[in-house]
């Protein structure tokens, strides 16, 4: 079974709403011919969207939100313009919707996205039909929250090597987020990553990989779709001799140190 929430929006306040998607083409300094064509619609059906002499219908509203990454609860509700957009996500209403799968007894699936779907993730997250369509689990440790499953790419953080998945905990608030502490989050640009986090009071966070070999960079928070805390890993393939944990190999670069010491005590 399949669920997600709407709200009703059968009266619009069309003046803010008007306003609002106005204000956030300009700002964000698109023309309204491109905007029409990302929403699959002509420029003079949409002008009137922004006139407030047409009535948006739900599909369109729906468009419109994916498209500035912004709930339509917000769209309709509240003055966009007041509020600094890396600011929004911060907000407890502002939802875009986040399609569930759950059994007969209501318990939520683990949806696993899987590496063949990692790309399109990124533009099917809020769509349910292709929520629905992923392969689920479930895990009986893992009951209270939201979880789902996503495949691991890299050797930034060891030991989760690629091939493995990590399982996260839907995060609702950013301000929820613990400095370091790892999470999954679903960027506009960079899709999926696994990363260790801290938040720099700036409206955005930090990412840092456990293989220093990996430089930290920053990410702001209007850049963030989703994030998802770590509740556990699946490991496709059993951990060789050779897969140093960070503190093996902290261990190693200690003792690499203490050589190269005693090494020039003897020569000088």
């Amino acid at each position: 079974m399949f669920i997600f929430v709407v709200t009703n929006y059968n009266k619009i306040n069309m003046s803010l709403f008007s306003d609002n998607i106005r204000n956030l083409r300009v700002q964000q300094k698109i023309s309204q011919e491109k905007l029409a064509e990302s929403l699959a619609i002509t420029r003079g059906r949409y002008v009137k969207y922004e006139d407030g002499t047409s009535e948006a219908p739900y599909e369109i509203l729906k468009k419109i939100s994916h498209y500035y990454h912004i709930s339509i609860d917000l769209l309709l509700s509240v003055d966009v313009r007041k509020i600094p957009i890396d600011d929004l996500l911060k907000l407890e209403d502002n939802r875009i919707l986040l399609p569930i799968t759950v059994d007969k007894e209501g318990e939520s699936f683990i949806e696993i996205v899987p590496h063949k779907a990692r790309a399109g993730y990124l533009t099917g997250y809020s769509d349910p039909e292709f929520i629905e369509n992923l392969q689920h689990i479930s895990l009986p440790w893992l009951r209270n929250g939201k979880f789902r499953a996503f495949p691991v790419d890299g050797d930034s953080m060891p030991p989760h090597k690629s091939g493995f998945f990590i399982v996260g905990r839907y995060v609702e608030k950013l301000g929820d987020v613990m400095d370091g502490k790892t999470y999954i989050l679903l960027t506009k640009n960079e899709g999926i990553v696994y990363k260790r986090l801290n938040k720099n009071g700036k409206n955005a966070l930090v990412l840092h990989s456990d293989n220093a070999y990996y430089k930290s960079y920053e990410v702001k928070a209007s850049e963030i779709l989703e994030i998802w805390e770590f509740a556990c890993s699946l490991a496709t393939e059993e951990f060789k001799p050779d897969d140093l944990s960070p503190e093996s190999l902290k261990e190693v670069l200690m003792d690499l140190r203490r050589e190269v010491r005693e090494v020039k005590e003897k020569l000088f």
